[in-house]
């Protein structure tokens, strides 16, 4: 044992002098594994953020919220052509899958429409993302409010002019002023506060709700029509706790294709998304960015270890003459062979130590000029790194080991000479 200790001592030395009388060679070998670790680790820390910050906001969603709507959210096999011939999801067809859905717990309405401008006296807040929603959007969607309420049935029916704000734009607009039941401007007409919704923080699927409005659909509606080309049409449903969710599409499927009269032999003409298929293409893109990324610093992290293997080669030639001396005092060739393992080993981990550091600091950076979104580095992706730059040490310096553990004491004293 130890033998081993001091041989561990001893490596770390040779390594620490090697650092130190060959700095351009050392950092010129090191920088390799410097940026292979850097890479891998940089892109496992900022998935795994976006990860941490996508679960975050799916959260305030049930995993089988369904979205009902004539365009795909995912994947399809229906051709765009096919899909450009799809009629809108109607608010008839909305409240006529209300009152027959069996499955639902919640259905609600929303229309995309474009960004509003949004005043109150002489403050203006410019390209608002604007949420169009029917009053049960809030029992489906959780939302929490600093102040005040979201809108109710009665003036969600009829397309009252109430809005509910976000916390950013009740900041721009109103200050440190209360924004319960004042009048701010929107479509030119005048609309009363009525809620301020919770700070939330970035979003990644648009626009947070920090930096959105919500007003009723029907006042959209009433003001636009049904047929404005402007705007897309979604239903949202909500599953009651017991539903079979399979069964439940099906239903909606059957219920909207005969409100439509779609013949047996034609295709549905709308699509239903179901939050838990588009985790799993979340899912499915995050994996892709991990293995490009291990792709593209596979090839740092390969020319890193050939540069370890180069220097470890040029430092058995410089050594040629000491272990031919250590192995005629009795040194066996294990312990030239760890002897230059250990020293290769090193040199990868400072290596990889300095590229996580490269990591640590990023992601302090990071967080320090982003408030909304966490960087994060985890024990785990740490430890990953450790043990790759250990890896590419060991596998780097195992042939310039071998060839120096062989060596004949004789020719390499008589080399060294």
């Amino acid at each position: 044992m130890f033998l081993y200790i001091r041989l561990f001592n001893e490596s770390f030395a040779f390594a620490f002098n090697a650092l130190r009388n060959n700095k351009l060679r050392t950092f010129l070998s090191l920088l390799g594994v410097t940026i292979g670790i850097f890479s891998i680790i940089a892109v496992l820390a900022a998935v795994d953020s976006l990860d941490k910050q996508i679960k975050s906001q799916l959260n305030s969603l049930d995993s089988n919220t369904m979205y009902l709507a004539s365009f795909s959210f995912g994947p399809t096999d229906v051709p765009r052509w096919k899909r450009e011939q799809f009629d809108q999801i109607s608010f008839n067809e909305y409240k006529y899958l209300k009152s027959n859905l069996s499955g639902a717990e919640d259905v609600a309405f929303q229309l995309f429409v474009k960004r509003e401008n949004i005043r109150y006296e002489s403050e203006l807040v410019s390209s608002v993302n604007t949420v169009v929603v029917s009053n049960e959007f809030t029992d489906i969607q959780v939302l929490e409010f600093d102040k005040g309420r979201f809108y109710t049935e009665s003036e969600s029916n009829a397309g009252r002019p109430v809005v509910v704000i976000g916390s950013e734009i009740a900041k721009s607009l109103f200050g440190e002023f209360e924004p319960i039941g004042k009048k701010v401007r929107l479509y030119g007409q005048k609309f009363t506060v009525i809620g301020v919704v919770k700070k939330q923080g970035s979003g990644l699927f648009g626009d947070s709700n920090d930096v959105s409005i919500f007003l009723p659909a029907n006042y959209v509606r009433n003001r636009f029509g049904d047929n404005n080309k402007n705007f897309s049409n979604i239903v949202i449903i909500k599953p009651k706790e017991d539903a079979d969710i399979e069964g439940l599409k099906a239903e909606i499927s059957q219920v909207l294709r005969n409100k439509r009269g779609l013949k047996p032999d034609e295709i549905d003409s709308f699509f239903v998304t179901v939050i838990a298929g588009l985790q799993d293409t979340i899912d499915g893109i995050i994996g892709t960015m991990n293995l490009i990324g291990w792709i593209i610093s596979g090839f740092s992290l390969l020319v890193g270890g050939f540069g370890i293997a180069n220097i470890m080669f040029v430092s058995v030639k410089e050594r040629t003459n000491l272990i031919g001396i250590q192995k005629s005092l009795g040194a066996k060739n294990r312990f030239i062979l760890f002897q230059f393992l250990f020293e290769a080993v090193i040199l990868a981990v400072v290596g990889g130590l300095i590229g996580l550091l490269l990591v640590w600091l990023g992601t302090l950076a990071g967080n320090s000029f982003s408030d909304d979104f966490e960087f994060i580095l985890s024990l785990k992706n740490m430890l990953i790194g450790f043990l790759i730059a250990s890896f590419i040490g060991l596998i780097s310096g195992v042939i310039p080991a071998l060839s120096a553990s062989r060596l004949d004491p004789v020719e390499a004293i008589r080399t060294g000479i």
